[in-house]
């Protein structure tokens, strides 16, 4: 019998992946106690299908549902893949007006099930696993890019010292570090020569923005990494904080105006550029940037482009490294394709908007 279709935006569930197994008996023990009214008993596990970072699984108990992130397997980059930063930064964040999911517990004994973990409550709602959202009627869309837009102006608003966020990232030099660390990152896992990545990175390193700004970055702010209301053109929790630092928050917003910058990809629609989406409700990259703006309280920033040509150096060297764990057989998705092309693509965009600017 043929499974039926998914319907859009609801998060496809599947048996856990081969290369993602791990002791379901002892992480049920784990729990046990740990969770409400679990005794370690009727627990299901399953992944949720896609995604290239941390594997994340469907908890189903007796008593309630929740979801597990958890670090891939094998080798693994360092600082990558943080799940406790994650839980922490979704724990401070609990009861401001960025909505994250209740968390319940982190474990940083590998010995449990193989890797350090956290367990947070489900929040239902809808998934949008590319950059666009994809359904809608145009109202609709219009209205979830706004509150998109509003909940980046939310969290850049929070004081991080009262948050308990202390410490949770170095307060000066952001740009400055985050380039240092994308060239690290990209020599570390780079299998071939690929000149704009080093264009970029070395444009990047000699004309970064004078100004300073410090507020939580979330660092991989979009569409495809917040759950909007069943039915409601709202966000309801914010997901994927692993790369969340302090930094400045216009590379939090030059990274969510990267779907401007980028074609439809070859599993899915990644960007809208040349797409004609105008009648579709998804604003332009100048409205999407005026919402943020206005709910943040800060003038239109001139200098944009270089925080877009930031981000996207940024994730094409994140992308390479992607494609690097597939040749190494540990991606979180064996569905990673096209990755060596996407990385290229990204840094040849990269450096034509650098070269616009002057390089």
């Amino acid at each position: 019998m043929t499974p039926a279709t998914p319907q859009p935006g609801v998060p496809m569930l599947v048996p856990v992946l081969d290369i993602h197994r791990f002791d379901e008996a002892a992480l049920a023990r784990y729990l046990a106690g740990r969770l409400p009214g679990f005794d370690g008993s009727g627990l299901v596990v399953r992944q949720f299908q896609g995604g290239q970072s941390n594997p994340t699984f469907h908890l189903t108990t007796p008593s309630g549902a929740y979801v597990l992130r958890k670090k891939p397997p094998g080798k693994l980059l360092p600082s990558a893949h943080a799940v406790e930063r994650e839980f922490r930064v979704m724990q401070a964040l609990n009861g401001s007006a960025v909505p994250v999911p209740h968390m319940r517990l982190l474990c940083e004994d590998a010995a449990v099930i193989g890797t350090p973990f956290f367990v947070m409550d489900h929040v239902a709602g809808r998934i949008f696993a590319d950059r666009v959202m994809t359904t809608g009627a145009p109202a609709e869309r219009r209205a979830v890019y706004d509150d998109l837009a509003r909940v980046l102006a939310a969290l850049h608003a929070v004081d991080w010292r009262a948050a308990g966020l202390e410490g949770f990232g170095k307060t000066e030099r952001y740009m400055e570090r985050q380039v240092a660390r994308g060239i690290r990152q990209w020599e570390q896992v780079k299998v071939e020569e690929m000149p704009a990545m080093d264009q970029v990175g070395a444009w990047l390193a000699a004309n970064l923005p004078t100004d300073d700004e410090t507020a939580i970055a979330h660092g991989d702010y979009r569409i495809g990494n917040v759950i909007i209301h069943p039915t409601e053109p709202r966000v309801v929790a914010v997901l994927d904080w692993e790369l969340a630092t302090l930094g400045h928050p216009l590379a939090d917003l030059g990274y969510a105006c990267l779907t401007y910058h980028m074609p439809p990809g070859p599993t899915g629609v990644t960007g809208v550029q040349g797409l004609g989406y105008e009648d579709t409700g998804i604003p332009t990259q100048d409205e999407f940037v005026a919402a943020y703006c206005a709910a943040a309280r800060r003038p239109i920033p001139q200098n944009l482009d270089v925080f877009i040509a930031f981000s996207m150096f940024r994730l094409a060297s994140i992308v390479a490294g992607v494609w690097r764990r597939k040749l190494d057989g540990n991606a979180s998705d064996p569905s990673a394709v096209g990755y060596r092309e996407r990385y290229r693509g990204m840094a040849e965009v990269a450096w034509a908007i650098a070269r616009r600017l002057g390089a």
